[in-house]
């Protein structure tokens, strides 16, 4: 894998353990030593619809500034700071609901999950290709939190960008997802938050609850202040779903803005590493 976007998340996760920096040159240099390294993989459901992640799920503020910011992609990664500074004065919330699995330790998160979790219809047993863990969903102890929130963001290794330790605890086959929540919180303590992203340290805000999750579901709603305006739901840097009235709502995304679903197979996935 060799650095080419404006994030770099995956790549920086690798090389920076290994003090190497995040460079094309690095990262061949990581590819000729030929070390590897095992890699979890989210299959995000919906219906018979699937997408395989192995980087990040935002939904909220940061999934806006991921997607609207494209605007400003002659910027480079700077684009990520200046739109984010528009997107914390003109803050939304959105209604909604998560629930999740949480890993051993964080199962006092949220309250126990008013219904129960049903696994989203499969594809047929003939369809070639992997389609995701077999998880009986059912059998699990989901917890929930409720809405409005600023942003959900789920991650799958520490880097989120060069400049964004969003999962400090993050592994790379822990079997797990952690889980970033941000539910109320004053404008001028969301702008301090944004200058601890490059250390990690915006998770011990008592604004933010970090966890790690086995499973997890979205049902994201409407903005709170404008009912009739919805959001984006973005996975590794692409749409998976845009709501009404939300930033090219007209384009045609492989998702719509409903529940979906996320499983985590451990390993699946195999990666060059430095080490």
């Amino acid at each position: 894998m060799v650095p080419a976007g404006s994030g770099n998340g995956m790549i920086k996760s690798l090389l920076d353990p290994v003090g190497m920096s995040c460079s094309a040159a690095s990262a061949t240099v990581s590819i000729i030593r030929g070390h590897r390294r095992s890699l979890d993989v989210a299959t995000i459901s919906q219906g018979t619809t699937k997408f395989f992640s192995v980087l990040m799920l935002a939904w909220g503020l940061v999934a806006d500034i991921d997607i609207e910011s494209e605007k400003f992609r002659w910027m480079g990664s700077a684009r990520f700071d200046v739109y984010g500074l528009q997107r914390i004065i003109c803050l939304r919330q959105y209604n909604g609901r998560i629930l999740f699995v949480p890993a051993p330790g964080s199962e006092s998160c949220g309250q126990p999950a008013s219904d129960n979790v049903e696994k989203e219809s499969s594809v047929s047993d003939k369809t070639p290709g992997y389609q995701g863990p077999d998880t009986n969903l059912e059998d699990l102890e989901w917890r929930e939190i409720k809405g409005p929130f600023v942003s959900v963001w789920l991650h799958n290794v520490p880097w989120g960008a060069e400049n964004t330790l969003a999962a400090p605890n993050a592994k790379f086959s822990d079997g797990f997802l952690d889980l970033i929540v941000m539910k109320d919180c004053p404008k001028l303590a969301l702008l301090s938050l944004m200058t601890k992203l490059s250390d990690g340290t915006h998770v011990q805000s008592p604004y933010v609850s970090y966890l790690k999750v086995k499973a997890f579901v979205l049902e994201p709603g409407a903005r709170i202040d404008e009912e009739d305006k919805e959001g984006i739901i973005d996975s590794d840097g692409e749409v998976l779903a845009r709501g009404r009235k939300s930033y090219k709502c007209d384009e045609k995304a492989l998702m719509s803005y409903g529940k979906l679903q996320i499983t985590v197979d451990q390993g699946l996935a195999t990666l060059f590493s430095p080490e």
